[in-house]
């Protein structure tokens, strides 16, 4: 019988196969889906959170972890009614009109998820009129907003502005290597966040979780 360290261990190694197995093994064992997921999986991911934040892992690595995450908690998921399934907040994320980058995005959204959010994930080249769409529809706690390129940052201040001339009460967070806190200041944005565990503190922050 698997238990939830080794389970953790597993996700904290990347290891997808042995996930899966030892999640198939504990879910037959008539354990607890929650538990599978937040004393297994998350647990493991949450070391591997603090791990990147002190730079002793890297991003392939928790791309690695966190895809091994996800296909466990795609098998506990059946098992569980959507409103037993915590989620501190929704966030919508998206990378910016004219920029194509977005493995900085997907580790953001793959942490958020880990660390208890739902998260609506638009993809990349996202125009402001794309994100208010999506806040109008979804009705998201937080717009997070990603660039690359120091020629695409400048369209996250025009998706702040028509946000705000919407009139649409939503905090909205950005990050991406030109970006820094002067920046998210001078725009208006609700907060900046260095990396992706980073980005989950925030989130955290920002909604009094």
């Amino acid at each position: 019988m698997a238990t939830y360290e080794q389970l953790s261990k597993s996700v904290i190694e990347g290891n997808l196969n042995q996930v899966k197995e030892q999640t198939r093994t504990l879910i037959d064992g008539g354990t607890n889906p929650l538990d599978i997921i937040n004393q297994g999986l998350i647990a493991g991911m949450n070391v591997v959170g603090a791990r990147f934040k002190n730079g002793e892992m890297f991003v392939p690595e928790v791309l690695m972890a966190a895809k091994a995450m996800s296909a466990g908690i795609e098998l506990v998921k059946p098992l569980i009614a959507e409103k037993d399934l915590p989620s501190i907040g929704k966030i919508l994320i998206g990378t910016v009109k004219g920029d194509l980058h977005d493995i900085g995005k997907n580790l953001v959204a793959m942490m958020l998820e880990s660390g208890g959010f739902t998260v609506i994930n638009l993809g990349i080249d996202i125009t402001p009129e794309k994100f208010v769409q999506a806040v109008k529809d979804k009705s998201p706690d937080i717009v997070a907003m990603s660039a690359l390129l120091t020629t695409t940052m400048l369209h996250m201040k025009d998706t702040i502005e028509v946000i705000k001339e919407e009139g649409l009460k939503v905090k909205v967070i950005v990050g991406g290597a030109p970006i820094s806190q002067d920046f998210a200041d001078e725009i208006g944005a609700d907060g900046f966040a260095p990396d992706a565990a980073s980005a989950v503190d925030l989130c955290k922050k920002l909604l009094g979780a």
